[in-house]
This record gives C-alpha cells, structure tokens and sequence, in this order.
C-alpha cells in the first residue's frame, strides 16, 4: 500500500506504527496510517487483516523510572 520512499513498515513489521498518517480524526480517536493500520486513541488498533491490537500504553509504576 505504501507509495512513500523508504517505504513505511509493513502492518506486519514491530514498527508498524511508525508508517505516514493517511487519514487523522484525532477529535474521534484514529488514524490510518499507509500500511492499512486503524491506530486508535487510546492505542490499541486493527491491522488490515482484521486482528486486534490490544492497547498498550504503560502502566501506573513502568514509566522506566527508578524509586529514589
């Protein structure tokens, strides 16, 4: 699907979500990005072949922070 060059990451690839905004409704929550991934808000998101990515924002305690 993607035109651009270097081509953007395959829906497939770890780095999917770093492929060119195509489509960007922030006001409603997603993206589609030019690998044909839905990116949502919250980011979860579904690929093209219609599985799900569950969201995967941290968690209160893993912002990579040390306690002093």
């Amino acid at each position: 699907m993607c035109q651009h060059e270097p081509p953007c990451p395959t829906a497939q690839a770890p780095d999917r979500e770093a492929a060119r905004p195509v489509a960007h409704y922030p006001g409603q929550g997603w993206s589609l990005l030019c690998n044909g991934v839905l990116l949502f808000g919250d980011t979860g998101g579904i690929l093209p072949d219609h599985t799900v990515i569950a969201p995967h924002r941290p968690q209160s305690g893993e912002s990579g922070r040390v306690a002093a």
